[in-house]
Formats: structure tokens, C-alpha cells, sequence
């Protein structure tokens, strides 16, 4: 296991009487677009929460890397009185070592926020609240950015555009998680998948040609 590893070992989530998790292992690693894929009700946003540390196993352990870590949620969380850049502003200012001031005009532009920077949060439409939410997860340039749904409302252009831009935002040494069912956005993007179903691990490793076939495969 390398340090830089968020590895989970044989957790187990329970909910009351409902287990939502089932010995699950997984091992995500850095330079990698790592897609947490499943039906709804499979358990992925379930290790998603438990990855992004909102959640604890009922049973397992999981080693999470002293690395920093950009979480972006399926209802976006922001500050609704302030505008898209002083959130982004604000969110920045949270880092020990925040990037350059150049990279959040990067986000800007790569996400089309431009047009609504200048808008109150609250009185933006579902898509750009979408990519404030993703916007706001990715400026400290986390060596983790770990998504969840995070193409919700968005048009057809942005929705590409977002993929190809987190496509490359791995590098060497840093990582992107996406929880979704939406395999075929995604499919190009993601070099490894875990593919759950009904809480258990169906399939885990890296990505064929085509990854909505090994996905449909997986879920016969």
C-alpha cells in the first residue's frame, strides 16, 4: 500500500437494519479518474460518504493519505449571499497552501462559470450551481477531489467540457473519484471503475475499450 492510497478493507455499513455496505475493498491511488458506479440503491454514495469522511464503517477500517482532499456534493453547497467569485475567494482562503490566484480563473473558464461570476450563488440556475459546487471542490487544487452526481443539471456542451477537464486534472499524483450511474458520460474519463451492486463489490479494476459494456456486464 502506497501512502498516498485511500484503501478500504472489508467495511461493512449498516444502517439500523438495512446494510448498505457488505465486506467491500477498494484501493483508489493517485493518477487515476476512479469511477464509484451502480444502479441507485447499490451503495456507492454510501462509500462515497465514507470516503469523504461523513461517515464512519460500522465494521472495516479505511486509511485515508495526510493529503488534501476537495469534496463536491449532489446538492452543491455554497455560500448563497455571495457571488460565485467571493465564494471561490472565500473557499480558497481555507487552504494551508492555496494555488495561485491564476487557477481560479482557470475554474472560471474551464467550468464556464465566467458569464455568472459576478452573480449572488442564490440566483443561480440548477447548472451553475452544479459547477460552483465543483468549482468550489477543486480550488485548492486537492491532491483528492472526490464528486458525487457532479454533472446534475448541466447542458450537453459544459457536461463534456467538465469531463475532458477532469480527465486531465490527475497528473501523476493527484486523483479523481466520481460517484454516478451516468457510466457513459463518464466512460472515456474513468481509468479504473468499481462497479457495486447491492452494497457488494461486483467488479474493481482498471477500464476495458469500452467501459459501459464492462459495466453492463458487470451488473449481469
Amino acid at each position: 500500500m502506497s501512502d498516498a492510497e485511500f484503501v478500504v478493507e472489508g467495511v461493512t455499513k449498516r444502517y439500523d437494519a438495512v446494510t448498505a455496505l457488505s465486506s467491500v475493498s477498494v484501493a483508489v491511488r493517485p493518477g487515476t479518474v476512479h469511477g464509484l458506479v451502480g444502479p441507485n440503491g447499490s451503495g456507492k454514495t454510501t462509500l462515497f460518504h465514507l470516503l469523504s469522511g461523513l461517515a464512519r464503517p460500522t465494521d472495516g477500517r479505511i486509511d485515508r493519505p495526510d493529503v488534501p482532499v476537495g469534496v463536491g456534493f449532489q446538492t452543491p453547497r455554497f455560500y448563497p449571499d455571495l457571488t460565485v467569485r467571493e465564494n471561490l475567494s472565500v473557499f480558497r482562503s481555507f487552504a494551508a497552501d492555496p494555488p495561485p490566484e491564476s487557477w481560479t480563473e482557470t475554474l472560471l473558464e474551464e467550468l464556464r462559470l465566467e458569464p455568472a461570476a459576478h452573480r449572488t450563488a442564490s440566483d443561480l440556475s440548477g447548472g451553475f450551481r452544479t459547477k460552483l459546487d465543483l468549482a468550489l471542490a477543486m480550488v485548492k487544487r486537492p491532491t483528492y477531489l472526490l464528486l458525487d452526481e457532479p454533472l446534475t443539471d448541466v447542458d450537453d456542451h459544459s457536461r463534456r467540457r467538465i469531463v475532458s477537464f477532469l480527465a486531465e486534472y490527475p497528473g501523476d499524483d493527484r486523483c479523481v473519484v466520481v460517484s454516478t450511474h451516468n457510466v457513459e458520460a463518464f466512460g472515456e474519463a474513468f481509468d479504473r471503475v468499481t462497479v457495486l451492486v447491492d452494497g457488494t463489490v461486483a467488479f474493481d479494476g482498471e477500464v476495458a475499450e469500452d467501459a459501459l459494456a464492462q459495466y453492463r456486464a458487470a451488473l449481469e
